[in-house]
């Protein structure tokens, strides 16, 4: 939840509304009269305060969102790289180096690294992303909640043209 102070509303032109019922017009939104120039609305507001609740859990769901994508980005190049050949090139060269002429048993790099353990270690670091990014975001909002106490927080000024 946003603390937004009051707004200032400023409205200021080229040209200004005479009658009553052009004022209603702009008020209605309809466009001016032809040969009248619009008026611009500007809105002044001061974000004092972030709720670290909030803060918190939109940071927990944009933190899980982004772990999903870490998964699925890990399984996809894995599933590209074992259709590429990639694995069965590294087992060639490295046999070819390793190899001794009487050993019956030759390299296979899938036995130290393979898709269960790679999914396992994409997902502890997914789950452990989660946890920091939540945790760095909620304390962002107490920091600035301290800094907009001594400095006034962010002003933003919206403009309608």
């Amino acid at each position: 939840m946003l603390n937004v102070g009051s707004p200032t509303r400023t409205v200021g032109t080229a040209a200004s509304a005479g009658s009553p019922t052009e004022r209603s017009r702009a008020e209605l939104g309809l466009p001016p009269k032809a040969g009248q120039a619009r008026r611009t609305r500007k809105a002044r507001l001061r974000l004092s305060r972030l709720d670290p609740w909030s803060v918190m859990k939109t940071s927990f769901l944009f933190s899980i969102s982004a772990g999903i994508v870490l998964v699925v980005a890990v399984y996809a190049i894995w599933t590209v790289l074992q259709g590429s050949g990639l694995f069965e090139s590294v087992n060639l060269m490295i046999g070819s180096v390793t190899d001794a002429p009487n050993d019956t048993t030759p390299f296979r790099i899938e036995e130290y690294v393979n898709t269960p353990k790679v999914m396992g270690v994409a997902a502890l670091i997914a789950c452990v992303d989660v946890v920091i990014l939540t945790a760095l975001a909620t304390l962002g909002s107490f920091l600035y909640n301290l800094a907009a106490t001594m400095l006034g927080g962010l002003e933003v000024t919206l403009a309608e043209d």
